[in-house]
């Protein structure tokens, strides 16, 4: 009998600590006195460091009003590729805003928030060109990088296109476009509606083809977590600060990729 009690007495004992552990993560943060939120600081406009090294950007900004949300200061790290997922599984970050693209294996070892961005392709284009659908690409020097989805898509879309190729579309795409030498460009929506947003000769189609989801990213098993994340992520499109997050950083002309909020 006594033997039943203690093998009781420490299984309920495991699973109250278990218990603790998946419900505490908010309650860790709030009793730490600050969040540890991993960014990647490696290309304008989602994230990069101004004149005086201070972390700027889109997903700096989504991450600093997340941090306001739980109540505390943010303590940043900048990360990046493999390292924004071990970390958060070494438990080194309580989250991840580094435009972390949602995929099927990366769901399989952390959860996500619902979207609080896309990405896609979009075709930027001189606005002498006229160009306002992707017909009118066909017979126009339209620059593109070599082998890449955009390639493929430029090909079934516009397969008469004058194809201007290279390696590195960022910087020696954007360098074409700026001298005019190329008509219109396919690219990532991010880059190419951040590019058109400081070139007045530049203009973005509003349509984005395809899209990836970006999720804000953290370790399983916490429900809560996940529950308030997912509450911050459709207030903030909501309210509307997503709309003027996006505008800020890619320019008050560009459209913001329409998002939807949480159903809870």
């Amino acid at each position: 009998m006594q033997h039943r009690l203690k093998r009781f007495a420490a299984a309920a004992a495991l699973m109250l600590a278990a218990a603790s552990a998946l419900a505490g993560r908010i309650e860790e943060i709030k009793a730490r006195g600050y969040v540890r939120i991993g960014v990647s600081l490696g290309g304008e406009p989602v994230g990069f460091r101004n004149a005086s090294n201070e972390p700027v950007g889109y997903d700096v900004d989504v991450a600093t009003q997340l941090a306001a949300k739980l109540g505390v200061p943010v303590r940043f790290s900048d990360v990046s590729g493999d390292a924004r997922i071990s970390m958060l599984m070494s438990r080194q970050l309580d989250l991840v805003v580094a435009n972390v693209s949602i995929t099927p294996k990366r769901a399989r070892v952390v959860d996500f928030s619902i979207p609080y961005n896309l990405a896609g392709l979009r075709v930027i284009a001189q606005k002498s060109a006229h160009v306002k659908t992707l017909a009118d690409l066909n017979g126009k020097r339209v620059v593109v990088g070599r082998g890449t989805t955009a390639d493929a898509f430029l090909k079934e879309s516009a397969p008469q296109a004058v194809f201007v190729y290279t390696d590195n579309f960022a910087p020696d795409g954007v360098l074409l476009l700026q001298q005019k030498r190329a008509d219109a460009g396919v690219e990532d929506s991010s880059l190419l509606d951040y590019l058109a947003g400081r070139n007045d000769q530049l203009e973005t189609l509003p349509t984005m083809y395809g899209n990836t989801p970006i999720g804000i990213a953290m370790a399983k098993g916490d429900p809560a977590l996940l529950k308030f994340v997912n509450g911050f992520v459709s207030d903030y499109i909501k309210s509307g600060a997503y709309a003027a997050n996006y505008k800020k950083w890619w320019g008050s002309k560009n459209t913001p990729p329409p998002l939807a909020v949480s159903a809870q």
